[in-house]
């Protein structure tokens, strides 16, 4: 069953039979509209539990990007059982550089030396699915993250020796990145985003680490080099 977040009626059906809800909503500045709606359809679809996917740091409402914060305090008030996930950035975003890995050209850093402590998307599944399935995790806010601050020149490295090839890195400034991310295409509310959470890293800004994953999994988060080594085939 389908829903279109701006059909009532559709999300409405598409509650039928549900019991739990996993809340993903695509980034761009429509994700509090989209997650207030799916909460609505849901709340009055006679679901249980939601779990939502938020990002880390989405804890003021007021700053200008956060698209999640609304979304969360929607499925706070929603009357429903609720887990919040807010993850740190991807261990996979590495796979944004195979085309410069392919070319033979240096891989572009937008974050300078900057370190933050990425997270294996397999422990945030698994994180997930826990959530979806017991009730041990209602009403908790988990921020999900590795087990380890790396920058971006440590994580090239990383991914060299697991390749067994010699990898190079070139800074990128905010500037320019924002000039290739509307080259891409990206909305402008988009590029203000992600050049802002670039900044924060390159600032030092977001070093945040939590042992949340080895709390709902009773197992360590993954290291980037497990998900390099995972995914070694991926790269070529």
């Amino acid at each position: 069953m389908q829903g279109d977040f701006d059909d009532p009626v559709s999300l409405r059906k598409a509650m039928d039979g549900a019991d739990t809800v996993f809340l993903l909503s695509a980034p761009g500045p429509r994700v509090p509209e989209h997650d207030r709606a799916l909460v609505a359809a849901a709340a009055d679809g006679g679901v249980r539990k939601l779990v939502k996917l938020s990002a880390i740091g989405s804890t003021d409402e007021g700053m200008p990007g956060n698209w999640h914060a609304a979304g969360e305090r929607a499925v706070r008030d929603s009357g429903l059982a609720w887990t919040i996930l807010r993850p740190s950035g991807f261990a996979s975003n590495a796979l944004r550089w195979l085309p410069a890995i392919q070319a033979g050209q240096p891989i572009p850093n937008q974050t300078g030396t900057g370190r933050h402590a990425f997270v294996d998307p397999r422990d945030v599944a698994a994180v997930a699915a826990e959530a979806l399935t017991s009730s041990a995790h209602d009403g908790r806010t988990y921020t999900l993250t590795g087990p380890e601050l790396l920058s971006v020149p440590e994580q090239v490295a990383v991914l060299a020796d697991v390749l067994g090839s010699a990898l190079s890195v070139v800074d990128v400034p905010a500037e320019a990145y924002a000039e290739q991310l509307r080259a891409a295409g990206l909305d402008e509310a988009v590029v203000s985003v992600a050049v802002r959470g670039a900044e924060l890293i390159r600032s030092g800004g977001e070093q945040t680490i939590t042992d949340d994953v080895e709390r709902v999994l009773g197992r360590p988060a993954r290291t980037f080099r497990e998900w390099a080594e995972t995914n070694r085939a991926a790269f070529g």
